[in-house]
């Protein structure tokens, strides 16, 4: 069965992300477009795991054969990228095979509509329907050379016109002026080619590493999580560069490692770069952040005028909210590293997110640690923390049902004041402090969320909180 989550529809390859069900997907996105669009045309992307591209390429057969022309991207692109150039080349959609930061067994098909973010649930239910109904002998198909000859297929290359937008999002004089020295960590993945060079053409100081593709990305996932950044980690530190950056997979995440090699969370980047924008561009109106994302921004968003709306996890819903304020949005976020900014695409974007990281630490002249503190005495301390359970399938239906039959009165001591349950369970607790419980809709994990002002709080809140995922 074809299940989109979070971020699209994910499996191991060759066991059920095969051939036989691309086909169904790809089937069933063209028949959506066919119902809706007359004349569409679809840009695929493709990342750089194993087989990646002749996924892509067989998807263009499929969308051809349909009809629907198909411009299949020249090599490797990130997430970002097909956002921008459905806006960009007024595109009906995307298709970009790719599993994000997942391990490198598994593959994923992201669709994106003509609106550029990532398809809203009442697209992907349609889509499922349609999957559910399509048998082998309604997958219409034609060879890539008739494709090419009917310009049905394209070949494709959308970098050059997404680099100009990150060129007139982020202030590069600044940080040219700054002589600022940037250390960039790839993960053998698709921001290879574009955040060298961006900072080459920018003329500022930097190395890229593992820009080379591996199928199994070293670690295993391209995730840039503080586990597996610690090459850029020791860099950064033994070179003394100002400032590491990475991307994930498909580049819609971003990792950030400070001047002194410390990792520097989603929860920590998201308010610096809020706090950069309102301060040097003046930018006031609204922020968007997940449910499960730090309540720094709110502490922060009261103290200088703005206004922050809560979203389920999934960053089509930050990007509805974009869409729908374009001119009042300032910046949308989630915990998990994604990004994007006012006049951008309403997609989550690494390549951005690490640049702008630059532009704060390169105009402020000041590590991203120092930022925080400058935030913190404006805000008072927070401390976050997440942790992640992985436990089986009928572990997981079982918290389910707790969730819904034995919500607590009271956690590590604490009242709850609030139960917000748009995504997952989040307790309001005495004094604001609150603790999450998500359940992934990519994994068999439990993912629990908790903040508090002190770490002792957050210490038991997250002992409480790992005895009532296991029932104790």
């Amino acid at each position: 069965m074809i299940n989109f989550g979070t971020s699209g529809w994910r499996g191991i390859i060759a066991d059920d992300f095969t051939y036989a069900n691309v086909a169904i997907a790809t089937q069933a996105i063209a028949n959506l477009l066919k119902e809706q669009i007359s004349n569409a045309s679809v840009i695929i992307g493709y990342d750089t795991r194993f087989m990646s591209e002749d996924f892509a390429k067989f998807s263009a057969e499929i969308l051809a054969g349909n009809g629907i022309k198909a411009l299949l991207c020249k090599r490797s692109a990130p997430t970002p990228v097909l956002a921008y150039d459905i806006i960009n080349s007024k595109l009906s959609g995307a298709i970009n095979f790719t599993a994000s930061h997942n391990l490198y067994k598994y593959n994923g098909l992201k669709y994106s509509p003509a609106w550029g973010g990532p398809a809203l649930p009442e697209t992907t239910r349609k889509i499922e329907k349609f999957c559910s109904q399509i048998q082998s002998k309604d997958i219409k198909s034609i060879s890539f050379v008739e494709g090419i000859k009917n310009n049905l297929i394209e070949l494709h290359n959308p970098q050059n016109a997404y680099i100009k937008k990150i060129k007139d999002l982020v202030n590069f004089k600044a940080l040219k002026k700054s002589k600022i020295k940037i250390a960039a960590d790839v993960l053998h993945a698709t921001g290879a080619g574009y955040i060298d060079t961006l900072l080459d053409n920018a003329g500022i100081k930097n190395i890229t590493i593992n820009k080379n593709r591996d199928t199994m990305f070293g670690s295993g996932a391209p995730e840039p999580s503080e586990k597996n950044l610690s090459e850029l980690k020791d860099l950064v530190r033994k070179e003394s560069y100002k400032l590491g950056i990475s991307t994930d997979g498909d580049a819609d995440r971003f990792g950030i490692i400070d001047s002194d090699g410390t990792f520097i969370t989603p929860n920590q980047v998201i308010p610096v770069l809020l706090y950069h924008l309102n301060k040097t561009r003046g930018w006031t109106g609204i922020v968007a952040r997940s449910v499960m994302t730090t309540h720094l921004i709110d502490k922060l968003a009261a103290k200088i005028g703005v206004s922050v709306e809560e979203t389920p996890v999934g960053f089509k819903y930050i990007g509805d909210i974009m869409v729908n304020n374009p001119d009042k949005f300032i910046i949308g976020a989630e915990e998990s590293g994604g990004l994007t900014i006012r006049g951008h695409v309403p997609e989550k974007d690494g390549i951005l997110a690490c640049l702008l990281m630059a532009e704060a630490v390169a105009m402020s002249k000041k590590s991203v640690k120092e930022l925080l503190k400058d935030i913190k005495k404006i805000t008072g301390e927070v401390f976050t923390s997440r942790l992640n359970f992985q436990l089986r399938h009928e572990e997981m239906d079982a918290f389910r049902e707790s969730l819904k039959t034995k919500t607590p009165n009271s956690i590590a001591g604490m009242k709850i004041q609030k139960n917000i349950t748009i995504d997952g369970h989040k307790f309001i607790l005495d004094d604001n402090n609150w603790i999450g419980f998500r359940l992934s809709g990519t994994e068999p994990v439990i993912r629990l969320h908790a903040e508090s002002d002190s770490q002792k709080k957050l210490n038991k809140l997250l002992k409480a909180g790992e005895a009532f995922v296991y029932g104790k």
